[in-house]
């Protein structure tokens, strides 16, 4: 795992660089420390990592400037912050978890298990994405995505749009299709190895020519549902008609 540390309390710091190296153990392949926003920017900028723990105070500057620019990336990101308040704001960049100072050992390990057992997901659902088109980077809100399918390492997001003559435009996330549903809220479901869906924009779930089943998508799309898949489906949309 290569982690980076963006953290300019030295104390902190230390702290955050010995319990990582103990709690990580072999896990860990690389890590890096920076105290100012701008030599970690531009190090993101230039290398894949796996994840980051992120103060949200650095010298008097807001990590939220950087939080929004870096969940465009494909890493995860936990918060490690004495800002409680924040949380939730946090929460809805699409972070795993947000740690609160002074934090225990006990408290910083359960967030590493969060990512290394994986596919838990963090206890609020994010409400924006970030993408990087060309050199900006744009906010999605997660209401207004249909599904998300898998493209190689990547994550392609579908959603409306009423500027394109298609009605419709596709945007590609670094992250994975795995870490996108990491963060997205309850609502989104994987229904196939490679595609997440909003349960509450299905339409109905039809059974195709040679035992396929399919999810009619309130926008007409229909996308591909998992043979071991289709009951768990049939089951969620059953109970959104009798709840």
């Amino acid at each position: 795992m290569h982690l980076v540390i963006v953290e300019d309390e030295p104390l902190v710091q230390q702290r955050l660089l010995r319990l990582s190296k103990k709690l990580l153990g072999e896990k860990l392949t690389k890590l890096v420390v920076f105290g100012d926003i701008d030599e970690a920017e531009a190090y993101l900028e230039d290398h894949n990592i796996d994840l980051l723990l992120l103060d949200l105070n650095l010298q008097g500057r807001d990590g939220f400037a950087l939080l929004k620019n870096q969940v465009a990336g494909s890493y995860h990101t936990i918060i490690v912050s004495a800002y409680a308040d924040k949380a939730i704001d946090a929460f809805e960049y699409g972070v795993l978890d947000f740690v609160a100072k002074p934090f225990t050992e006990q408290r910083l390990e359960a967030a590493f298990n969060r990512l290394l057992e994986s596919r838990q997901r963090s206890d609020f659902g994010c409400r924006y994405l970030s993408v990087k088109i060309a050199q900006r980077v744009e906010l999605i809100q997660v209401s207004e995505l249909s599904f998300v399918r898998a493209e190689g390492h990547y994550s392609e997001l579908n959603l409306p749009d009423e500027n394109s003559k298609e009605g419709w435009r596709t945007l590609l996330h670094s992250k994975s299709i795995d870490k996108i549903s990491d963060i997205l809220p309850d609502n989104f479901t994987r229904v196939h190895r490679s595609y997440l869906a909003d349960m509450n924009k299905v339409k109905q779930l039809n059974i195709a020519p040679g035992g396929r089943y399919l999810l009619e998508m309130v926008s007409g799309h229909t996308i591909p549902v998992g043979r071991t898949r289709y009951k768990e489906i049939r089951q969620k949309l059953d109970e959104r008609v009798h709840p």
